[in-house]
């Protein structure tokens, strides 16, 4: 994925929770001729490992199969579209539930994604385009700049997003995911001087150009999990990250300054691999994780952004570090356009992987 000219991660983390089930035992099977009993089933469940899956086992799974002993979950990682491609055009699709950018799911929908019936879905606390037709949201992703407080003296860090990319009046090694939720192109925009306001419909060439300043003294991550390890590990001096992966660094005793300038945030959501054998068992489960307890569990856990209104999470010292919606944050924040992506987003992902390959 990078150029030789990019510094690589090595044995990048991808959790293999494959075969750890929620629920000790497996269900009992239907009794012959009883109707009221459900089926067993178990749905394999993608997310992007490590921390942030531990907590959605919690927050989401747990309570779920205790609730439907008939349910139960395998979790592997991480998400591919890739992987989801070849899976359906070989017929052999494996995943059930996968987490995803809402506008990857859009454009691929019916495609790559199974199209969902979530008519019944009460949407009236939730925050616009958490349903779509290929898709659920499940939280709101804050990516601030970030960087390690020991790499720079007392009071000198970056302290705007301009500052990221200025390599001379602040050097050291950068990080960057390349997933396109997490700001990859609106933050060189924003740094070559494009208004919040005007970033879409985003120019993807002008962003790629702007990228190209700091390629030479950036890791190009290829998952949220990857780049937290590299932080972890010393490696990188500032970064890009969201809020559910700085939340373990803090606890885990990470010294990290958050930098509150312009922040962008993204839904994240949930789609189902076109050919799923369990839509019908996996679409009952994805309407649960819109409901209050859970979308604050999510947030108490994580850090994220809850997208229903009804929810009161009670955040710890460290989840209230990374709240991009308290009075911590006091700059702006731009939510990726869900529309201007639904169009562009597989032309954005080509260009984006092209220049990444150099």
């Amino acid at each position: 994925m990078v150029s030789r000219s990019k510094t690589a991660l090595v044995g990048v983390s991808m959790l293999a929770v494959a075969g750890v089930l929620v629920g000790c035992a497996a269900p009992a099977e239907t009794p012959a001729g009883d109707a009221t009993v459900e089926p067993s089933q178990t749905i394999t469940y993608v997310g992007y490992g490590g921390d942030g899956q531990a907590a959605q086992i919690q927050a989401w799974q747990a309570p779920y199969t205790a609730a439907h002993p008939n349910i139960t979950f395998i979790n592997t990682a991480p998400p591919d579209i890739a992987q989801v491609k070849a899976q359906v055009e070989n017929n052999a699709v494996q995943w059930d539930v996968m987490a995803i950018a809402p506008y990857a799911a859009q454009q691929n929908c019916g495609t790559l994604f199974e199209k969902l019936d979530l008519e019944d879905v009460d949407q009236t606390n939730l925050v616009p385009g958490s349903v779509g037709e290929c898709y659920i949201a499940n939280w709101i992703n804050a990516t601030p700049v970030a960087y390690r407080t020991d790499a720079f003296p007392a009071g000198k860090g970056p302290k705007t997003v301009e500052d990221f990319f200025d390599t001379k009046k602040f050097p050291g090694q950068r990080g960057i995911v390349t997933n396109l939720q997490n700001g990859i192109l609106e933050y060189p925009l924003l740094a070559d001087g494009v208004k919040p306001d005007d970033l879409y419909p985003l120019d993807v060439d002008r962003a790629l150009d702007k990228l190209d300043t700091i390629r030479d003294v950036t890791t190009f991550a290829p998952n949220v999990g990857a780049l937290q390890q590299a932080v972890a590990a010393d490696q990188v001096d500032m970064f890009l990250l969201p809020d559910s992966r700085l939340v373990p660094l803090l606890k885990s005793g990470q010294d990290i300054t958050i930098v509150w300038d312009v922040t962008v945030a993204s839904l994240n959501a949930f789609a189902v691999p076109l050919g799923s054998t369990k839509k019908e068992a996996t679409e009952a489960f994805l309407k649960t994780v819109t409901e209050p307890e859970q979308v604050a569990k999510i947030s108490e856990l994580l850090g994220v952004a809850p997208i229903n209104s009804e929810a009161k999470p009670k955040l710890d010292e460290f989840a209230s570090q990374v709240e991009v919606y308290g009075a911590v944050n006091t700059g702006d924040t731009v939510v990726q356009d869900v529309e201007w992506y639904s169009k562009n987003f597989n032309d954005a992902s080509t260009k984006l992987t092209t220049w990444l390959a150099g």
